[in-house]
């Protein structure tokens, strides 16, 4: 996740600002954190297992002498990992961008195997980046709506009938574990919620139409591959998202709590009624 201009970090997740003064906008990502993720258990209780397996005499030493900490720092295992991911695929991000806009960047050995790779996806798609890339990293807005996101790749391949240029919106997903294959019940969402909005910021934070979509895919980053991977993004995904944003946004609405409900005759009754 990169750091858009008009995104601000809250207590209930990101949210971007309107430049032209409105209500603040929940991110797509913000919005699709209501939809339940099983496999993040599974995951998470095999990284405390391997963090375990890794040194088991140290740990069981640990168990008796230190047991608070150990199980702090067990359980610190999930978290320390996702924000190492989502810090590389930050990182990942700005390379890309740097890429395609031809920018001098830093080297990073961490991030160039997935650098490579991107570089292999455009030649191997002949992608002219001065006629064929209509965008990166550009924030769009759904105001009506009230939500807002930014999107990685908007590129013109020869991909409709008589190799006619159709312009897509690419997402890109970094991973050094998962296949290339990888795809998330989520992110057909995030990428439909992407296509319907109906504008984006230019530059100067003024907003214009956002282009017609033909096609959305991910493209998953790995160290030594990569793959394109069409996912829907049409009226049955976005109608998801809108029930994931409504979900959310509820959430965030809610009271932290609600009043118990006592009979008439308890003792202080009346004056919780007054209350």
């Amino acid at each position: 996740m990169t750091d858009p201009k008009w995104a601000r970090d809250t207590e209930r997740g990101r949210y971007y600002d309107d430049p032209a003064g409105g209500p603040p906008l929940i991110s797509i990502t913000n919005a699709l954190s209501s939809i339940a993720k099983p496999a993040l258990v599974p995951w998470a209780a095999g990284l405390t297992a391997d963090a375990v397996i890794a040194d088991p005499i140290v740990t069981a030493r640990r168990a008796r002498t230190e047991p608070t900490a150990l199980r702090r720092e067990l359980v610190a295992v999930a978290r320390e990992y996702s924000e190492r991911a989502a810090d590389l695929g930050t990182r990942v991000h700005l390379r890309a961008v740097a890429l395609v806009l031809n920018t001098p960047h830093p080297y990073d050995p961490e991030v160039e195997p997935y650098a490579v790779q991107l570089a292999a996806f455009f030649r191997l798609w002949r992608v002219d980046f001065d006629r064929d890339v209509e965008a990166v990293e550009t924030t769009v807005m759904h105001r009506r709506r009230g939500y807002a996101g930014t999107g990685d790749l908007w590129v013109w391949l020869p991909t409709g009938r008589f190799r006619r240029r159709q312009l897509w919106l690419v997402d890109y997903k970094t991973s050094a574990k998962k296949p290339a294959s990888t795809v998330y019940d989520e992110q057909p969402l995030q990428l439909a919620a992407l296509r319907h909005a109906p504008e984006w910021l230019l530059p100067d934070d003024s907003s214009e139409p956002a282009p017609r979509v033909h096609r959305t895919a991910l493209l998953n980053l790995r160290p030594r591959s990569h793959r394109l991977i069409e996912v829907p993004s049409g009226r049955r995904q976005f109608r998801a998202f809108l029930g994931a944003l409504e979900t959310t946004r509820y959430l965030h609405d809610a009271p932290a709590s609600y009043p118990a409900v006592v009979p008439p005759w308890a003792p202080g009754a009346s004056d919780r009624k007054a209350a």
